[in-house]
């Protein structure tokens, strides 16, 4: 069969629209997707991916003058304009079917497990077969589809915020899960994801656990030998433990299991969290900078070898898995031996995402405080929570509006529990700041000077007691002064 090219203009718009769609979606380069569009695009949406619906009206058109050509199969394109066509072709088949995808993962998330029976996957993979795939790949696309779903899910959805800083996390978790190139990724990495370790760094409380998850419940999954559905299902793709919580004696045997025997107490044989993470699931290992040394030369020689033994046993067993790892430990002490084995930290590293930070978050964008809320609201009180959320708000804004939030996310959500049981929060005494030098602090040199007036001498002494103790309640305590009144003097202050 004679093979055709693409006209010039043809091959420019399809090379454009590819560079576009294969591209992170969380990234901040809109201008590529304007030129598409024709118009000018915000410089940082959420994701970009939520606009590419609207490029299916003029990709349709342009398939069409291929189809009046007699040109609808990738194998009737000669070259390189084929392997850019069968990326044209795959994405227009996603984008019909995004839809039906999203009520298949919607299905599977619910709690109540109810069951999902996708008979149109047989549709589809003949749609592709039509396009000119052989059965075998178009399976592949089709489990490709699905994850990229999912990554969409548990990056863009369960993730909240719009700000800069989570802007920058969400494009970090889809490089984890995707690479920067999507396009290599789907020719090379594909089911080799596994030997891609992610450490994932932050305080307590910043979201370690949740964008975990996000990575392990967005990994490759193959579709059934008859094709009508998808080999695992999300809770058998992430698997996660809480290291600090096993004490030293048990933290071998739930990593590894043990035999029968191998110890008091082993009446039967466990397979350990290794043993139960297939070649298409994450193990994520939580507070990992918490475990001895000997466990993370155990540890490092899994990851390294990729084997593992039972205790009680000499008997290898393969880990074909992957691993997220996180820690509040900072990554100075990580790399400095401090504990620390550095040659498991490098081996952990394959790539490091660090967590922003709730104060860091809101210093960029306030009003994530009000998204972040109301998404924990939802949660806590289901369809109550809308009616809870305006005076939820109005007892955080009783809060300095620098309050630090040193317990983060998690920190907002014991106070919405107590906002909701006390009608209003009062955090816990903060530790005290470190004292600084009088002669780099102009209050303290004002008065020693003696050039202060009344309100600026209180002012600073409201302030210094509020870096101190954390809340207004406790300096007004101390200086038996109003709340209202210290949270005037605090806010009139002038360093």
């Amino acid at each position: 069969m004679p093979r055709s090219h693409l006209t010039p203009a043809e091959r420019d718009y399809f090379a454009l629209l590819t560079e576009t769609v294969y591209s992170n979606p969380f990234g901040s380069d809109p201008a590529r997707l304007g030129q598409l569009l024709g118009r000018e695009l915000p410089v940082d949406p959420i994701s970009q991916a939520d606009l590419y619906g609207e490029l299916m009206p003029a990709l349709d058109a342009q398939l069409a003058v291929l189809r009046r050509r007699g040109l609808a199969r990738i194998d009737q394109f000669a070259g390189e304009h084929q392997e850019l066509m069968r990326q044209v072709l795959l994405f227009a088949r996603y984008q019909r079917h995004l839809e039906l995808f999203d009520q298949l993962i919607e299905q599977q998330s619910r709690a109540d497990g109810s069951a999902s029976d996708p008979r149109w996957l047989p549709r589809l993979l003949e749609n592709l077969q039509a396009d000119g795939f052989e059965r075998d790949e178009a399976r592949r696309w089709v489990a490709l589809y699905y994850q990229l779903r999912r990554a969409y899910f548990f990056i863009e959805r369960a993730m909240i915020g719009r700000g800069a800083p989570m802007r920058r996390l969400r494009r970090a978790l889809w490089n984890s899960v995707f690479t920067s190139d999507l396009r290599r990724y789907t020719l090379l990495l594909w089911e080799r994801m596994q030997d891609f370790s992610t450490l994932l760094l932050g305080e307590t409380g910043t979201g370690k656990g949740s964008a975990a998850a996000a990575i392990g419940r967005s990994g490759a999954i193959p579709m059934t030998s008859d094709e009508r559905g998808f080999t695992h299902g999300l809770d058998r793709t992430f698997i996660a433990t809480n290291l600090s919580e096993l004490s030293e004696g048990l933290i071998e045997s739930e990593l590894f299991g043990h035999r029968k025997g191998a110890f008091t107490g082993a009446v039967d044989h466990h397979d350990g969290l290794f043993a139960r993470c297939d070649a298409w699931g994450t193990l994520f290992l939580d507070e990992i900078g918490d475990v001895s040394l000997p466990v993370q030369t155990k540890l490092l020689r899994v990851l390294q070898e990729r084997t593992f033994a039972p205790v009680g046993s000499h008997q290898a067993k393969r880990f074909a898995g992957r691993v997220v790892a996180a820690t509040n430990r900072p990554l100075a002490e990580l790399t400095a031996g401090q504990g620390f084995r550095r040659d498991f930290f490098y081996r952990l590293s394959g790539n490091i995402i660090q967590m922003p930070s709730l104060r860091e978050r809101l210093a960029d964008c306030p009003d994530e405080l009000g998204e972040l809320a109301g998404a924990l609201l939802g949660r806590m009180l289901g369809e109550s929570a809308r009616v809870e959320h305006r005076r939820i708000m109005e007892a955080l804004a009783e809060l300095p509006a620098d309050y630090p939030w040193p317990g983060n996310v998690r920190e907002l959500e014991q106070a919405l529990r107590r906002i909701i049981l006390n009608g209003r929060y009062v955090p816990d005494a903060l530790p005290g700041s470190v004292a600084v030098p009088d002669q780099q602090d102009p209050w303290l040199a004002a008065t020693r000077a003696g050039t202060l007036d009344a309100a600026a001498l209180l002012a600073g002494y409201c302030r210094r007691l509020y870096d101190r103790l954390g809340t207004y309640e406790a300096v007004a305590a101390v200086t038996q002064l109003d709340r209202r009144t210290v949270k005037k003097h605090i806010g009139s202050f002038q360093t």
